[in-house]
C-alpha cells in the first residue's frame, strides 16, 4: 500500500468507512471564491458550507483535491525543482466535519489512520498545537499517549488559521514525521526549524470561532473540522523516500521525460526534469479544467508554466516538441482518479504541441539576445529593465522566465525599469484605443478593459461561479454603486455567462450577494475580452468589489447550445448536398429557433432540405462527443476546419469537431470541423432532434434556413400530429389516410368550381329575363344591336371571354357586361371591328365606369375594361353605354 494511487485510495476509503461522504474533487478554477486564481487547499469547495451560506446533504466528507499554486498570493513556482516538496500541483488529502465531530473524534481517525492503517511508528511523530489551546494538548496527551515533550505548543499565527480578516477560524494542529538523525534540522518551534528532518504531513484545522472584527472574537455554534495532508509528501515517508520527486508517480514521470528529450536526469540536470514533470501536471490539470494559455490571468499563469517547462526541455537538448510524449505517462498514472484528463487528453497533447512549437521558434532568438546582453555580467549585477521588457513584449519572455534563467549566474532583473517600460506600453495601448475609431459608446468599455483586465470566462464547464463586480455603468458613466431598480452594466473579475458572439446570443440569469439580487438579461463582449452584463437590479444595493453568486439561465442556455451545435451540423449537410461553394453567411442562435444564412443560388427544393435534414440527424443519432482542441489557426484551416463569418481570431483557436461522416469523401473523418468559440453540447445527441422550419432568400445568393431542435422541434410535431389527428376526424378517416382522403376533396372541389364556373357563363349568355336590363336578348339601339348584362356570381376576369363569345353572337354590334362581387363592379365594353370606326370601346368604358364610382379604364378600341366601388349602380352602367350609343 505505498504507491501514490493505493495511498489516496486507502484515505478516501478510511473515512468512507468511518461515516464521510466520499466528496470528488473541485475544479482548479474556484467556483464559489473569486478571490482565488485557482484552487489552493480541499477547503474552498466547502468554504460556503463552513460558513453556512450552503447546505449539503452530508455533515462529513473526505476528498482528495487537485490544487495549484503558481499564482497570486500562493505561488511556488521559482522553487520547483530546486526543493524536495515544493510543486505547482499538488493533491490534498482532506477529511471534514461541518458541525459534526470535533477535536476529539478529528485526532482519534488522524491518529489511527497514520499509525494503524499507514502503519507509521508512533515514536517517530510529533505534533504541535496552538500555545493557548490546552484541551487539543490535553487530547493528544490522552488518544495518542504522547509525551509533553512530543507536543510542542507555537504560539504564532503558523498554528492559528483564518479564512480572512473576518470570518469563521481556529487553532491548528500539526502532525510532523521524523525522519531520522542522519537529515539535518531540528522540530518545529526550534531555530533549525527549517531544516529536512521534520516534516509536516498533516494539519488539522479546529474551526471554533468567528472572527466579528480586529478586537472581537466569538465561539461558533457548531464548531468544525477542516484538515489537510499533502499526499506527495505522506507518499513519501510511507515510500521510505525523503524527496517528494522520488515517489513512484514522478519517478515514472521522469523517466518518461528521459526517453522524450533523450537525457538522463542526472548531475545538473536533475532540476529541469523535474520542472517538466511537476509542470506537465499543472499543465494537463488546468487545461482540463477549462484554462487555455493567453496573455491574461489565469491563462497567462499558464502559459508561464508551460514555457517554464519549456525552457527547461530545450535546456536537456530538446530541438522539438516534447512535453506532449510524457502526457500519457500522466494520463496512465492518474486518468484513473481523474477521468477529466482521460477526456481532455487530446485537448492536452494539442495545446503543448502548438505552444511549444510556436515558443521554441522564438526561444533561440530570445535567449541569443539575454546572452549578448548579459555578456560580462557576473553574480550579483541586474540586467536592464528595458531588456527584460522587451524580451516580455517582442519574444513573449515572461519575467520570471528571464529570471529563471539568470538565476544560475545569480544575475537579477532592474525590476523598476522594467515596470517602467510596462506602463509606458499600456499608456500608449490606451492612447491608442482612444483614436482608433470606436463608436462613442464604446470609448468607457477600453479604460475600463485596461484597468481591470480582460474577463476571465468560466462558462465552458460552468453555469455558476462567484465573481467580484470590477466596475458599475449607467448611462454611459461609471458608478460606485446601484440601488433597487437602476438598469446597470455590471463587469466582474471572472463570470460564467457567455457573452454574445458568432451569432450566439448572449445568457441571462442572475446574480445575488448581501442582500442583492440582479437579474441580468443580456451579456456582451466589448473591448478585447470585456464581458458586461446589462441587468436590473432587483432588490438591495450592487457596489463596487463586491463578491456576487453568479447563475446563468440553465435552461435558456441549454436550448442554446443545442441550436449552436446544431447550426454547425447543418452547415456541413448543406455543402454535402448543395456543393462546397457554399459558406456561411450569418447565423442566430436563440433558445428557442436557430437562423442559419449561407450562400446559393436559388431555393433548395424539398428532396434538397429533406437530405440536409437526414445527413444532419444521422450524426445526431451517432451521439457522437463534441470534441474541443485549440490549434493555431494555419494548422486549424489546414485539417480543414471551417471559420465562423464575421468572428474574429487570434494566433490560437477552438476547434470544435462532431461526429463521423458515414457516407461520401469524408467517411470516417469527422463530419464537422469548425473554428468556434461558443457553447455547445456535450455530445450530438443531446441535440435530440434537427428539423428545418423555413427556407427563404435574403438578399441575392444568400439563402436562409430556420430550424428547431430538442424540445422545441418535438413540440413542433406534437402540435402537427394533433393537426393531423383532428383533420382526419373532420374527415371521418383514419390519420394515415387523410392526406389522400383530402387531395381527394381538393381536385373534387376543383372539378366542382370549373363546373360551375362554365354554368354560370352559359347562364349569362342565356339571360334571367328579369326585364331590367338583363334580357338575354338583343336590342336595337340607334340602328346598333346591343346586348348589355349584369351578371351575379361571375368572376371579373371572365368577362372578357364571356363579351367574346356574345360579340361572335351578335355579329355587329355592342356588349357591355357587369360583374357584382363583394360590393365592387368590374365593367368590359366589346365592340365588332365593322363599328369601331363609330364607337371606340375605351370610351364606353368610361362612361359606364363613372356610373359606378370609378375612374378611367383601358384597353384596345374593340375591348377594354374598368371597374369601380359601387355595385350598387351596376344597372347605371349598362344604362350609360345604352345611353351613349342612343345619341
Amino acid at each position: 500500500m505505498s504507491g501514490v494511487n493505493e495511498i489516496r485510495s486507502a484515505f478516501l476509503d478510511y473515512f468512507a468507512k468511518n461515516d464521510h461522504e466520499r466528496v470528488a474533487s473541485s475544479p482548479l478554477v474556484p467556483r464559489n471564491d473569486p478571490t482565488l486564481m485557482f484552487t489552493n487547499a480541499g477547503m474552498v469547495q466547502f468554504k460556503n458550507v463552513f460558513t453556512g451560506v450552503e447546505k449539503r446533504p452530508y455533515a462529513r466528507a473526505v476528498t482528495s483535491q487537485k490544487c495549484v499554486r503558481a499564482g497570486g498570493k500562493h505561488n511556488d513556482l521559482d522553487n520547483v525543482g530546486y526543493t524536495a516538496r515544493h510543486h505547482t500541483f499538488f493533491e490534498m488529502l482532506g477529511n471534514f466535519s461541518f458541525g459534526d465531530y470535533f477535536k476529539d473524534r478529528a485526532i482519534e481517525l488522524a491518529w489511527n489512520l497514520i499509525t494503524k492503517e499507514f502503519d507509521l511508528p508512533a515514536d517517530r511523530l510529533l505534533v504541535t498545537v496552538f500555545s493557548e489551546d490546552e484541551e487539543a494538548a490535553t487530547l493528544w496527551r490522552k488518544i495518542a499517549g504522547l509525551s509533553d515533550e512530543r507536543i510542542i505548543r507555537i504560539p504564532t499565527s503558523d498554528n492559528f488559521w483564518s479564512m480572512g480578516e473576518t470570518g469563521p477560524c481556529g487553532p491548528c494542529s500539526e502532525i510532523f514525521f521524523d525522519h531520522g538523525e542522519g537529515v539535518p534540522g531540528g522540530p518545529p518551534g526550534s531555530p533549525d526549524e527549517d531544516g529536512d528532518r521534520f516534516i509536516e504531513i498533516w494539519n488539522l484545522v479546529f474551526m471554533q470561532f468567528e472572527q466579528i472584527s480586529a478586537d472581537e472574537r466569538m465561539e461558533l455554534p457548531r464548531p468544525s473540522i477542516d484538515t489537510g495532508m499533502g499526499l506527495e509528501r505522506i507518499a513519501a515517508v510511507l515510500q521510505g523516500v525523503h524527496d517528494n520527486y522520488d515517489i513512484d508517480l514522478f519517478k515514472a514521470l521522469i523517466e518518461s521525460v528521459e526517453v522524450a528529450v533523450g537525457s538522463r536526469a542526472e548531475g545538473d540536470k536533475i532540476a529541469s526534469h523535474r520542472v517538466i514533470a511537476d509542470h506537465l501536471r499543472a499543465t494537463a490539470f488546468l487545461i482540463a479544467d477549462g484554462v487555455l494559455p493567453s496573455n491574461e490571468g489565469r491563462g497567462y499563469v499558464l502559459r508561464r508554466i508551460m514555457r517554464r517547462a519549456m525552457r527547461h526541455a530545450k535546456l536537456l537538448g530538446a530541438r522539438d516538441p516534447v512535453l506532449f510524449k510524457v502526457l500519457p505517462t500522466l494520463v496512465a498514472e492518474m486518468g484513473r482518479a481523474f477521468p477529466e484528463l482521460v477526456r481532455a487528453e487530446s485537448l492536452i497533447s494539442e495545446t503543448l504541441k502548438l505552444e511549444e512549437k510556436r515558443f521554441l521558434q522564438t526561444l533561440d532568438r530570445g535567449l541569443a539576445l539575454l546572452t549578448d546582453a548579459t555578456e560580462g555580467m557576473g553574480a550579483g549585477q541586474k540586467l536592464s529593465g528595458e531588456t527584460a521588457f522587451k524580451l516580455y513584449d517582442t519574444y513573449g519572455f515572461p519575467l520570471d522566465l528571464t529570471q529563471d534563467a539568470l538565476r544560475q549566474r545569480g544575475i537579477a532583473v532592474d525590476l523598476d525599469a522594467f515596470n517602467t517600460a510596462m506602463a509606458r506600453q499600456k499608456a500608449e495601448a490606451r492612447a491608442s484605443w482612444s483614436g482608433s475609431g470606436e463608436a462613442a459608446s464604446e470609448n468607457i468599455w477600453y479604460p475600463i478593459r485596461e484597468r481591470v483586465g480582460a474577463t476571465e470566462f468560466l462558462g465552458y464547464d460552468t453555469e455558476r461561479a462567484e465573481g467580484v463586480v470590477s466596475a458599475l455603468v449607467k448611462n454611459g458613466q461609471e458608478i460606485d454603486r446601484a440601488e433597487t431598480g437602476e438598469e446597470i452594466f455590471v463587469v466582474l473579475n471572472q463570470t460564467p455567462f457567455y457573452g454574445e458572439s458568432g451569432g450566439q446570443l448572449g445568457d441571462a440569469g442572475t446574480m445575488r450577494g448581501d442582500n442583492v439580487e440582479l437579474h441580468i438579461s443580456d451579456t456582451q463582449k466589448v473591448a478585447d475580452g470585456l464581458f458586461i452584463h446589462r441587468g436590473t437590479v432587483k432588490t438591495g444595493a450592487v457596489r463596487n468589489g463586491m463578491p456576487l453568486d453568479l447563475q446563468v439561465d440553465h435552461s435558456r442556455r441549454s436550448c442554446i447550445r443545442l441550436n449552436h451545435s446544431a447550426t454547425h451540423l447543418l452547415h456541413e449537410a448543406l455543402r454535402q448536398v448543395l456543393g462546397t461553394h457554399v459558406g456561411q453567411k450569418g447565423s442566430m442562435v436563440a433558445p428557442g429557433r436557430l437562423r442559419f444564412d449561407f450562400s446559393h443560388p436559388k431555393p433548395l427544393d424539398a428532396r434538397e432540405i429533406a437530405e440536409v435534414e437526414r445527413l444532419a440527424n444521422r450524426i445526431v443519432l451517432q451521439n457522437a462527443s463534441v470534441e474541443t482542441r485549440l490549434m493555431a489557426v494555419d494548422d486549424a484551416m489546414a485539417a480543414g476546419a471551417m471559420a465562423l463569418f464575421g468572428e474574429k481570431y487570434g494566433d490560437e483557436v477552438r476547434v470544435v469537431s462532431m461526429g463521423t461522416a458515414e457516407e461520401g469523401e469524408k467517411i470516417g473523418r469527422p463530419f464537422s470541423i469548425e473554428l468556434c468559440g461558443g457553447t455547445h453540447v456535450a455530445a450530438t445527441g443531446d441535440i435530440g432532434l434537427i428539423h428545418i422550419v423555413g427556407e427563404s432568400a435574403v438578399g441575392a445568393g444568400v439563402r436562409r434556413i430556420e430550424a428547431l431542435t430538442g424540445e422545441a422541434a418535438r413540440a413542433y410535431f406534437i402540435e402537427q400530429d394533433e393537426r393531423v389527428r383532428r383533420m382526419a376526424s373532420a374527415l371521418k378517416v383514419a390519420p394515415a389516410e387523410a392526406a389522400d382522403r383530402l387531395e381527394a376533396i381538393v381536385e373534387e372541389r376543383r372539378r366542382l368550381e370549373r363546373e360551375l364556373a362554365e354554368a354560370r357563363k352559359r347562364l349569362a349568355l342565356v339571360g334571367d329575363g328579369d326585364g331590367q336590363g338583363s334580357s338575354a336578348a338583343p336590342k336595337d339601339v340607334g340602328g346598333v344591336s346591343f346586348m348589355g348584362r349584369v351578371l351575379e356570381g361571375v368572376a371579373g376576369k371572365d368577362l372578357k371571354g364571356l363579351v367574346d363569345e356574345a360579340k361572335a353572337g351578335l355579329g355587329s354590334g355592342v356588349v357591355v357586361f357587369v360583374s357584382v362581387a363583394d360590393g365592387k363592379a368590374s365593367v368590359v365594353v366589346g365592340v365588332t371591328p365593322d363599328l369601331t370606326e363609330r364607337f371606340d370601346a375605351v370610351s364606353l368604358v368610361r362612361r359606364a365606369s363613372a356610373a359606378i364610382g370609378g375612374k378611367g379604364g383601358g384597353g384596345r378600341p374593340d375591348m377594354a375594361q374598368a371597374g369601380g366601388p359601387d355595385a350598387d349602380k351596376a344597372n347605371d352602367a349598362v344604362s350609360a353605354v345604352e345611353a351613349a350609343l342612343a345619341a
